[in-house]
């Protein structure tokens, strides 16, 4: 496989059901803590260095061939959030749809019977890449920049937020991605030969928070 196989996977139009999802920023609007694009960039910097850390080497674990199951334990006990959990097995199962369509192959066969209501979505962001043919730093590349470009596309919608401004958010974050990733494979790396216990467990309370205060809201924009 090429590295255009990775802009297939990292392509926001690719059907794993992303867009419905607001990454916890809809929430934030509500509250007050994102108001504009720097309270923005704020919001996906901690998202970033926490969850989106843990996600991305759960990614990376799984595109190195660590066991699913035994990572999608580890994903349920990183996520305190009922609601998150629900919304990570919604789009594990979507991406799961995707992926068999697009890249066919036992690995994800053997997820979609072990999971039928879906494994976490990163856990199978990794097995995709590496049906894809692509590598753990893929996986956690794709998986790092979904946790912040999700939550920037959502406020230009809540907001009505000037898409330049919120791409150039993204732009500035670029080298702590970058950072992320590095670190998210490394220890990935480390999980293949000593156990998901090494697996990084970072929390964002604010987040577990808004999204159990948001899955209960009558009306919202986005799934969650």
């Amino acid at each position: 496989m090429t590295r255009a196989t990775l802009l297939v996977l990292a392509d926001g139009r690719f059907p794993a059901g992303g867009h419905a999802h607001s990454g916890g920023a809809e929430p934030a609007v509500r509250a007050g803590r994102v108001t504009d694009a720097a309270s923005l960039e704020e919001f996906c910097r901690g998202r970033l260095h926490t969850s989106g850390l843990v996600a991305a080497a759960l990614a990376a674990a799984a595109a190195l061939g660590v066991d699913p199951v035994a990572l999608d334990a580890a994903a349920d006990a990183r996520t305190p959030s009922a609601a998150l959990r629900v919304a990570a097995r919604r789009l594990g199962r979507q991406l799961t749809r995707a992926a068999r369509a697009t890249w066919p192959g036992p690995e994800l066969d053997a997820l979609a019977r072990q999971f039928p209501k879906g494994a976490h979505q990163p856990v199978v962001l990794g097995l995709t890449a590496r049906a894809a043919g692509l590598g753990p730093e893929d996986a956690a590349y794709c998986c790092a920049y979904e946790g912040v470009s999700g939550p920037a596309t959502a406020v230009v919608r809540l907001l009505s937020l000037d898409p330049f401004d919120a791409t150039g958010v993204l732009a500035r974050l670029a080298p702590e991605l970058d950072l992320v990733v590095r670190d998210a494979v490394d220890v990935a790396r480390w999980a293949v030969d000593e156990g998901v216990d090494m697996l990084p467990a970072r929390s964002a309370p604010l987040l577990d928070i808004g999204a159990e205060t948001h899955a209960a809201w009558p009306v919202r924009l986005f799934a969650s």
